[in-house]
């Protein structure tokens, strides 16, 4: 389950690349859109290390 758990965090780094490039590619297009996708890309690196850190309280507590 813990594996599950490490896919899934990475996934939400592979989802902030994906929103970064979007940003990127409209930027000059649509400044407040690309801002958007900018803090979608802030949320997700949040995330990444929000999921890790509790990956890593369970993999303790099932050691224990």
């Amino acid at each position: 389950m813990v594996k599950f758990y490490k896919f899934f965090e990475y996934a939400y780094l592979v989802i902030a690349l994906l929103f970064a490039f979007e940003a990127y590619r409209i930027w000059n297009e649509e400044p407040n859109q690309a801002y958007l996708f900018l803090g979608f890309v802030a949320v997700a690196i949040f995330m990444f290390f929000f999921k890790r850190r509790f990956r890593k309280k369970v993999e303790d507590s099932q050691k224990q």
